[in-house]
């Protein structure tokens, strides 16, 4: 009989705030605008809604089917509930806050997604990757238009450039009307190369290529508001200022052929950041002339743009001091009238210094280093709010006082941190975890932290200040919680007081890289780089209360033995049944030792590198220990000798534990936990491994298998918890390892076709967005399977027809008995239903898996959904693609050219009916329009409301800094 094993399956996580691969986004509470608001982050391969007031987790947006960790987000300026989140797959999913699922999927780039940006009218979106490649997606046909490729390393800005369009006056009286949808656009772009390009989306060509940084690369983009300039920054905190012609780019994206070459975009002068640090963003407050720019420094420079007025104030104060200067010098008088002539052009506000329209405001200091930054804009709120997202796993919301609050002008304005988001999980890597002995509470130990969890719901119950914690146990009871540090400390912590009961300095200073419990729970031992192993018994100890004459009882660790040993102890382990102590040392021995006389009783050599963990079965007959050197060793605990050595890992491997009880009932299962991001399920007893376990994103650290054996927790470098449950599905190790294959043959074949790419576009600027992947490969097959069944259904119904017309009484034929299954339908509605089930976005990729031959048969059928309006939008669709893709072939035979015939008469019928009816319903719509209008009310309508609306608008646009810099 084959053995089957249970499998282990995701069930949590959690002990995440925010994770540095992605860009932050903040988002209003609601309509009004009213409330802290949220954040919107990147958690790995998930995205988390946290309401920065409360400190909730209020949603998380979780794929199945996504593996890849979360790179860049964007919301949607139209509808605020439509956000667009990249992965480091290359693929893009749009997602729907209010129901947190994904709507639609792209998938287009070869590499990580760098930036996102939605346009205006929320009907497109702009990607950037790695692969240096930007694709314009459309959101409502859910299709890739084209591919824009120009800089030769990765993206860094990306922005749409979509201004009003201008009514320019002819010689006449009269205005020339601009129809609103002539333009598609522009598109501002910068990258690595340090360029920055200017894109016309409706000729899709770049139409202007700036150096945007004198020394090096160009690592962020920000654009004003109102598109009169934009900032780009580099290595050495060096900024730079452009002016964009948003006027001229208006008018000409109304003309045909320019006559002189007209330069858009003006390079206004340098800034300089006061760090030297590579930036990482600039973003611009969007009702405010201020922005933020920072690097990967634990601080955000806030810079202020100064209004008209100051700029005037500011340059004749230059200006006075030169003509003092003038006058102290006593120059001459011809000479001091050219110098005034040069001041009253200096005057100018368009000309001025970028230093003097530019001003750093204030520079906020942050507790953690800056992933991204994000403007809270609160209608109810007057200060300035930024909030900030840290590389250590923290959220904060910083209020900035405005320069308009401050008291004179004199004063310098300040910050403070007014929430945070940082108790839900640990600020540095977890080093340790300890399961309780009830399973119930998980302790998590961490540089400056121990946090203890309740598994079940996943919250933090207690948070403790502590040193470098290395390791971490339970006391029975399950009350206090043991940490040894790297400074040497042991320390107690009691659970339900919140408090530190004692630390002792157990090794001199030394790190304590390990301790385990007694199995009678009455001591424990600690092994440091000290060369020692300490054993340490609880003692309750009747404390005198100071001041008073009251004892009270306290818990005290007094030193029992020590273990000398001949080099730094890594790892220990008591043996179940209390007899044996197992010593992992520097050395890469491992050393047995009886508990009772600490005699030695086996010494394990074999390994090339140090033993960083092992553990002991619980009928203690076997003990694995796993290696630096990518190994795993299984021993037999009688004599010692090695059963057998595995290759567990593709690199170290830190963490082994055996499951409690298991389906045998023995404990001879095993997981092991490496710094490759796996976690591997073995059996010791047949040297196989039953199941390898994917899901973190970074090395990790540290595991821990429940008392029950029904799950396990472990933690990694990506700052997550995740708890894995054993569930009642069976695994079946030679199916296990057919499954392993095939993922393997997926992932290789389609990066094969990635790095295949199309001949004739591979050098053109603009390129299709099309991608290969598994399932675009098995929609192909499927279209093909469908044609193949189709067309001999329909030679079948045609021989039957045939038949019937000489004898009335023919039997019907014998079709294939999907069609029976599936309501006896016709050959063509089961070939439309094939076509329509197969994603809009993944549609042309799956034509173009169909081989030439298929495309006749293709074409009979889009014949008959012509003749008898099937999905016309879908219908023309294919047609049109696949014309175009196989345009030189189609030409060239000549049975094709009288299908096509064909296909152009009832494609033409069909579209001329379904016009008729278009135009006969939005005739109906005018009319019903039109009594509506006369129904409604408007006595009371001020009529000139809405002009001088647009007036105070238009004026509140004036304001901003960079009119006067273009």
């Amino acid at each position: 009989m084959v053995k089957s094993y249970l499998k282990f399956e995701p069930l949590k996580s959690f002990g995440l705030v925010a994770t540095s691969s992605s860009n932050l986004v903040w988002s209003a509470k609601d309509k009004s605008g009213t409330g802290a608001g949220q954040a919107i982050v990147a958690a790995n391969k998930e995205v988390l809604v946290w309401d920065i007031k409360k400190g909730e987790l209020l949603g998380r947006w979780r794929d199945e089917n996504n593996k890849a960790q979360v790179t860049a987000i964007a919301q949607s300026k139209i509808d605020p509930d439509v956000f667009a989140v990249g992965y480091e797959d290359g693929s893009i999913r749009l997602w729907d806050s209010k129901i947190a699922t994904a709507v639609v999927g792209f998938n287009g780039h070869k590499s990580a997604v760098t930036m996102l940006a939605f346009d205006k009218t929320g009907v497109r979106l702009a990607s950037g990757s790695k692969d240096t490649d930007v694709i314009i997606w459309d959101l409502v046909a859910e299709v890739g238009q084209y591919k824009l490729r120009g800089h030769k390393d990765q993206i860094t800005g990306l922005r749409f450039v979509e201004p009003e369009p201008q009514i320019p006056e002819s010689d006449g009286d009269e205005i020339m009307a601009i129809d609103n949808e002539a333009s598609e656009g522009f598109l501002l772009t910068t990258g690595k190369d340090a360029l920055i390009k200017l894109w016309d989306l409706g000729s899709r060509h770049c139409i202007e290529t700036h150096v945007a940084q004198s020394n090096g690369e160009c690592c962020a983009l920000g654009v004003s508001p109102d598109l009169t300039g934009c900032i780009t920054a580099g290595n050495d905190g060096e900024m730079k200022v452009w002016a964009l012609d948003i006027v001229s780019l208006a008018s000409s994206a109304q003309k045909v052929d320019l006559s002189q070459a007209v330069r858009f975009l003006h390079d206004r002068g340098t800034l300089h950041r006061q760090s030297k640090e590579r930036a990482v963003e600039v973003t611009f407050h969007p009702r405010r002339d201020y922005f933020a720019v920072h690097g990967v420094e634990k601080n955000v420079e806030i810079w202020r743009i100064r209004s008209e007025l100051e700029i005037k104030k500011a340059l004749a104060r230059k200006r006075k001091r030169r003509r003092e200067k003038l006058v102290a010098t006593k120059q001459k008088k011809g000479a001091e009238d050219a110098e005034l002539e040069e001041d009253e052009k200096a005057d100018d506000v368009a000309n001025a210094d970028v230093s003097d329209v530019f001003v750093q405001h204030v520079i906020v200091r942050t507790t953690g280093k800056v992933r991204s930054v994000d403007w809270a804009t609160s209608q109810g709120k007057k200060d300035l709010q930024l909030l900030v997202g840290c590389t250590n796993n923290l959220l904060e919301m910083y209020s900035i006082v405005g320069r308009d609050k401050l008291k004179s002008k004199t004063d310098n304005p300040d910050y403070n941190r007014a929430l945070a988001v940082e108790l839900p999980g640990h600020r540095t890597d977890i080093r340790s975890l300890s399961i309780s002995s009830d399973d119930k509470m998980l302790a998590s130990a961490a540089n400056g932290s121990l946090k203890i969890w309740n598994i079940k719901t996943s919250t933090c119950i207690r948070t403790f200040e502590c040193g470098y914690a290395l390791c971490c146990a339970f006391l029975p009871g399950d009350k206090v919680v043991v940490v040894g540090t790297k400074e040497g400390e042991l320390q107690l912590y009691d659970v339900a007081s919140a408090a530190l009961l004692e630390s002792v300095d157990g090794h001199e200073g030394h790190a304590i890289w390990a301790l385990q419990v007694h199995p009678d729970g009455k001591s424990v031992v600690s092994g440091g780089a000290d060369k020692t192993a300490k054993f340490w018994d609880f003692k309750i100890v009747q404390e005198q209360v100071l001041g008073t004459t009251r004892r009270t009882p306290k818990l005290k660790l007094i030193q029992s033995r020590i273990l000398k040993v001949s080099d730094d102890i890594l790892s220990l382990k008591f043996s179940p049944d209390s007899k044996l102590l197992a010593v992992s040392l520097l050395d890469s021995t491992v050393k047995v030792f009886f508990t009772d006389s600490l005699k030695l009783y086996l010494n394990l050599y074999g390994h090339k590198l140090p033993v960083l963990s092992m553990d002991i079965s619980y009928d203690s007959k076997l003990i694995v220990t796993s290696s630096a050197d990518k190994n795993i060793r299984i021993w037999g605990l009688d004599f010692g000798d090695c059963h057998k050595a595995l290759f567990g890992h593709q690199d170290s491997i830190l963490q082994v534990a055996f499951v409690p009880h298991n389906s045998d009932g023995n404990g001879h299962h095993f997981f092991s936990a490496s710094k490759d991001r796996t976690i591997k399920y073995w059996d010791a007893d047949k040297f196989e491994q039953i199941q390898r376990i994917h899901g973190h994103h970074g090395e990790i650290w540290a595991l821990a298998v429940s008392h029950s054996g029904r799950f396990l927790v472990s933690a990694s470098h990506d700052k997550s918890i995740r708890v894995w449950e054993e569930t009642d599905e069976q695994i079946f190790l030679e199916e296990e390892r057919e499954r392993e294959i095939e993922e393997l043959y997926e992932s290789t074949l389609t990066t094969s076709l990635e790095q295949d790419p199309d001949a004739e576009d591979g050098n053109r600027e603009v390129g299709a967005a099309t991608k290969q992947t598994t399932e675009t490969l098995m929609a192909g097959e499927r279209i093909e399977e469908a044609l193949v069944l189709g067309m001999a259904d329909l030679n079948v119904v045609h021989e039957w027809e045939e038949l019937k017309r000489l004898n009335p009484n023919a039997a019907p034929p014998q079709r294939n008995p999907i069609f029976g299954m599936l309501g006896n339908i016709s050959a063509e509605a089961y070939v439309m239903s094939v076509l329509q089930k197969i994603k809009a976005a993944a549609l042309h990729d799956a034509l173009l898996v169909l081989p030439f031959a298929s495309v006749p048969m293709l074409f009979t059928f889009l014949n008959i959904f012509a003749k008898r309006s099937m999905n016309m939008p879908l219908t023309c669709r294919i047609l049109f693609f696949m014309l175009k893709t196989h345009h030189k072939q189609i030409v060239a035979s000549k049975t094709m050219r009288t299908m096509l015939d064909g296909i152009r008469t009832n494609l033409r019928e069909a579209l001329r009916r379904q016009k008729d009816e278009m135009g006969y319903n939005i005739a109906a719509l005018k009319v019903v329009g039109m009594q509506m209008a006369e129904s409604s009310i408007k006595g009371f309508v001020d009529e000139k409301w809405d002009e001088e609306r647009e007036k105070e608008e238009s004026a509140a646009v004036r304001k901003r800094a960079f009119v006067h810099v273009s």
